[in-house]
């Protein structure tokens, strides 16, 4: 079904549906052993630093079970360690990370298009080599909080192009592996590929990245088997603001705004630009757009109170930002709020 082309009140009810459905199959007994048995054979933490663009789906681009990647997303794939939010949020996971026993792989991207600059990342101007300079003073700033020598949190800085959804490798002196150069029966070199590439990353964590690398094989070989012509396009739908939006595991629904920079407003008013832009162009239909806010919560009280605050403010903040910056837009936007429940990633909605 092409969800993008329905009526916005179809388009918000298919959306919560999906959610349930997640929700579901995240909590199920199937998945919960899947993911035990995933971890129990490859212990490494993976998060991801990402752009909000819709079409940058690394778990789908790299076939691993549900759960598993932990997503950090910005305009751009911009982040800054000094950032007081995003500071607290990525040392406490390493911390939870590190009390288990587990190191951490910390993937930061950048993503471009190889058939057209102007599919590239509007973010950076679809400038990729600003893009990549952006990834690498991250890493300098990864290292610069949890060290130099990667033995327990590694930083990679990776491509993804998006007309195959196929990773890019930046390893040692410059050198780079593109894995859409390879083939489905070439994963077997992958292990002393990496090995000559990364020589200081951690034989556990090489041996946990290699799944994501096999799978990225297979996707890009099922991409190229497939027509992509509209799917390698911008047809988001819906702005999505905080965190909890796992369950969008489909390319180009949504613009997701994570709530780390201090200037909240710049990524909110460029999404609404390139939601704007995909109804004047009619790759979406003009007759409304979805501002969803999300804030998970571990605990029932005072933090789930904490959450739904968090919630509405960040939804009204951004309301805010959209009827001045997009005034005719905004009588388009409809707005809701809610809070996931992090253990079982049911989305709770607060306002209908």
């Amino acid at each position: 079904m092409d969800i993008h082309s329905k009526p916005i009140g179809e388009r918000i009810e298919w959306l919560f549906e999906r959610s349930r459905d997640y929700s579901a199959r995240f909590c199920s007994p199937e998945n919960w052993l899947a993911r035990e048995r995933y971890l129990a054979n490859h212990p490494t933490a993976i998060a991801v630093l990402k752009c909000m663009d819709g079409r940058i789906n690394i778990p789908v681009a790299t076939k691993t079970p549900l759960g598993i990647l932990q997503p950090f997303r910005n305009l751009g794939g911009m982040f800054d360690l000094g950032w007081p939010h995003l500071g607290e949020v990525l040392a406490g996971y390493v911390h939870r990370c590190v009390r288990d026993g587990r190191r951490v792989l910390l993937f930061i991207t950048y993503h471009f298009s190889r058939g057209d600059t102007h599919r590239g990342c509007a973010g950076f101007a679809y400038d990729t080599a600003a893009a990549t300079a952006h990834t690498y003073r991250i890493k300098t700033q990864v290292e610069s909080v949890f060290g130099l020598g990667h033995d327990t949190v590694y930083p990679l800085v990776c491509g993804f192009e998006t007309d195959e959804d196929a990773l890019l490798l930046h390893g040692e002196n410059g050198r780079v592996l593109d894995l859409s150069t390879l083939g489905t029966n070439d994963g077997d070199s992958l292990a002393p590929e990496l090995a000559d590439l990364f020589p200081d990353m951690p034989q556990q964590v090489r041996h946990d990245l290699l799944p994501l690398l096999t799978g990225n094989l297979a996707h890009i070989a099922e991409v190229r088997r497939m027509q992509r012509a509209v799917d390698i396009e911008h047809r988001e739908w819906m702005i999505c603001l905080g965190r909890g939006f796992d369950f969008l595991h489909m390319p180009n629904l949504a613009l997701i705004v994570g709530p780390y920079s201090p200037e909240l407003a710049d990524p909110i008013g460029k999404a609404a630009g390139i939601i704007e832009a995909n109804m004047r162009s009619r790759r979406i239909p003009d007759d409304g757009f979805l501002l969803l806010a999300s804030v998970p919560y571990e605990e029932i009280g005072v933090d789930r109170a904490r959450a739904e605050l968090k919630s509405a403010f960040l939804a009204g903040f951004a309301a805010e930002v959209i009827a001045r910056e997009q005034p005719a837009l905004a009588e388009k936007m409809h707005v809701r709020t809610a809070v996931l429940d992090w253990r079982s990633r049911r989305l709770e909605l607060l306002t209908a």
